[in-house]
């Protein structure tokens, strides 16, 4: 007799707007030793119950039900978009959402024998036929536990004008943690959690943005042996372990989560030069394969295939940056003028490149929304630099910084589009670095001296050696600083200065909220014990790490 099981992991709350949600599953392992039939030979489908919408509990009787596919090539995981797609089919249509409104709705999946070769593909129609009436597992989806199967989210605002506030939580790098450590890893996702109950002050963070490094593929070192994923198992299992912890699987099945690639999602520092050496080929295309089916799947996935995405949250406008698939370096030795962080310069208008898609877009949303901030979730810091990594530094340190101080003509002609369209209150959200802080750019010449941007980082969520790693004094604190002279020439006589501050490297996330009538933009760090960061450094000096932030009015 078939039977619901609760899913191998998720549901993860993914992409949402004011109409719509995507929710992603994986189906449960079909380990049944009393059955003698390969995984291979099972057709796993997901079955989506709506069980509440706002404070109305939806009976068993007249509850919506969906089937949808769950992908043997992509590890039995599918998504299920709420309010847009009808279920396997056509049947039973879609189900309206509407804006501002809490759902809670049960995910699992259902395994079938199946005989056919595992070459035929049998379309939605075909699928659907072979399926009892999906409304049969409207009473049985509550025998399955909740911890296990259920997703609460809340739709977006309209996207007509921009809220009056908006709150997102922003953070990077969760490393792995060994042996006895690894419960440390999933710490800091309680807290997280806690940011969306009722009981905190201000507005309820819409969406955790995680910006890259949700996983470490190399544990120690890409040249390290130990610990280095390198086959389709390992991947899996990486990503398993740091979903499945029970503190993060419960945070992401009740937020919209934003997700973006760093390099330890494929190796240490990559870039797609790296691609043609020996054994890089398979590496790559077993880490994309993992990335697509546990993060990039459950993202707003409008430019095709590509792993960049954008998306408007209560009318506020995102911009998730690939800053590793497209990231190429060292055709011509010694210059870094060569070098492109966003793809390839295009050739041909009709085949923009992502740096074009940008520019694109930072332009369009300043015609169409005027002042409103624009968020660039950038996994590299696009400000500070490190101190190596200064003006009149070497290739080798330049390309060392593994950030966009190696790639100055995509910076310029992303700065030269910020300051040619005055395009105002762009603000870069990153990671990566294990030490977060606050940059504020300061444009000169052109005209250009009102512009206000800013480059929140947050990082990391958890990383056990802060001695070895994101020391604050790493980092240029003011490009004018004659020690650390940083100025960046967008073109004669227009540039580009910064200054940073609040720097911490303890565990963290940021609370980052959005005030249209103060028109400012403030950012709280929090750390693994769920209150605001107070203390920094080895002896624990008192300081304020809340950053407030003016912007221009909108």
């Amino acid at each position: 007799m078939s039977t619901l099981r609760p899913p191998g992991l998720g549901p993860i709350v993914g992409h949402t707007t004011d109409r719509s949600c995507r929710l992603w599953m994986q189906a449960a392992a079909l380990d049944d030793p009393r059955k003698a039939v390969a995984d291979e030979d099972r057709r796993t489908v997901g079955v989506l119950v709506v069980m509440q919408k706002g404070d109305h509990v939806i009976p068993a009787p007249v509850r919506p039900v969906f089937y949808f596919r769950l992908q043997r090539e992509f590890d039995r995981t599918g998504t299920f978009v709420l309010g847009v797609e009808a279920g396997l089919g056509g049947n039973p249509g879609p189900f309206a959402l509407e804006p501002d409104t809490t759902y809670r709705v049960r995910l699992a999946s259902l395994a079938l024998d199946d005989a056919e070769d595992n070459e035929l593909r049998a379309s939605d129609d075909e699928l659907a036929a072979t399926l009892p009436n999906p409304q049969v597992w409207a009473a049985q989806i509550e025998r399955l536990p909740e911890v296990a199967c259920e997703a609460v989210f809340r739709t977006c605002g309209a996207l007509k004008a921009a809220a009056p506030a908006i709150s997102f939580l922003l953070g990077s790098c969760r490393y792995p943690g060994l042996m006895w450590k690894v419960k440390e890893s999933d710490r800091i996702f309680g807290p997280m959690f806690t940011e969306l109950g009722v009981e905190k002050q201000g507005a309820r963070p819409s969406h955790v943005i995680m910006c890259g490094d949700q996983i470490y593929a190399d544990t120690f070192h890409r040249a390290v042996p130990v610990g280095l994923a390198d086959t389709h198992a390992e991947f899996t299992e990486r990503y398993q372990q740091a979903f499945g912890s029970f503190n993060m699987r419960r945070l992401l099945r009740h937020v919209p989560t934003y997700m973006i690639l760093d390099d330890h999602e494929i190796e240490d520092n990559w870039a797609q030069d790296r691609i043609k050496a020996p054994g890089k080929k398979m590496l790559f295309n077993l880490a994309i394969g993992a990335y697509l089916s546990y993060q990039w799947s459950h993202s707003p996935r409008n430019y095709g295939r590509r792993l960049y995405y954008s998306f408007y949250t209560s009318g506020y406008p995102f911009f998730a940056l690939d800053c590793r698939t497209q990231r190429y370096m060292d055709d011509v030795p010694d210059t870094v003028d060569d070098n492109h962080l966003l793809g390839r310069p295009s050739l041909d208008p009709d085949e923009p490149s992502q740096l074009d898609v940008l520019c694109h877009w930072l332009a369009d949303q300043q015609g169409d929304r005027g002042n409103i901030p624009k968020f660039i979730i950038s996994a590299s810091v696009f400000a500070p630099n490190p101190v190596f990594a200064i003006n009149g530094a070497s290739v080798a340190h330049l390309e060392k910084s593994d950030a966009w101080p190696a790639f100055p003509q995509t910076r310029r002609t992303l700065l030269q589009t910020i300051v040619d369209r005055k395009v105002q209150n762009v603000v870069f959200l990153s990671g990566d670095v294990h030490s977060a802080s606050v940059a504020q750019l300061e444009f000169r010449g052109d005209g250009s001296e009102a512009l206000r941007a800013y480059s929140l980082v947050s990082s990391a969520f958890y990383w056990p050696f802060p001695f070895a790693d994101g020391d604050p004094a790493e980092f240029v604190h003011d490009s004018r600083d004659p020690r650390t002279p940083d100025t960046f020439e967008i073109r004669p006589g227009v540039t580009m200065d910064y200054r940073a501050w609040n720097f911490c490297n303890d565990d963290n996330f940021a609370r980052v909220t959005v005030d249209r009538a103060a028109h400012s933009l403030t950012m709280e760090l929090i750390g693994r014990d769920g209150q605001p960061i107070r203390t920094r450094g080895p002896y624990k000096k008192d300081v304020d790490l809340t950053s407030r932030l003016d912007l221009a009015p909108w």
